[in-house]
């Protein structure tokens, strides 16, 4: 079976990490993140529901190709759209 070379970034208050990684073909998304877990910053809590590839959402069971990266996201604090507002009336 081919292994794959694919990196797990995370970046938060916690801190930031890249993890280089090589899987076995046929490895999901979450796999992957599970597997990085262990070398990234403390306290960091993945949700299944909240990772992407190259900056697009993609579900858990997503199977991985050469090269992705997985990104592990954060639960947003504030709704864009009143971010905005907030900023205008600035």
């Amino acid at each position: 079976m081919a292994e794959l070379p694919i990196e797990v970034a995370y970046a938060g208050p916690e801190g930031q990490a890249v993890v280089a990684l090589v899987v076995p073909e046929g490895t999901t998304a979450w796999q992957a993140v599970e597997r990085a877990l262990p070398q990234l910053p403390a306290g960091v809590r993945p949700d299944e529901g909240r990772i992407g590839v190259f900056g697009k959402k993609v579900e858990a069971e997503q199977v991985l190709a050469a090269g992705d990266r997985v990104e592990i996201y954060r639960a947003l604090t504030l709704d864009p759209m009143e971010a905005r507002r907030r900023r205008a009336a600035r």
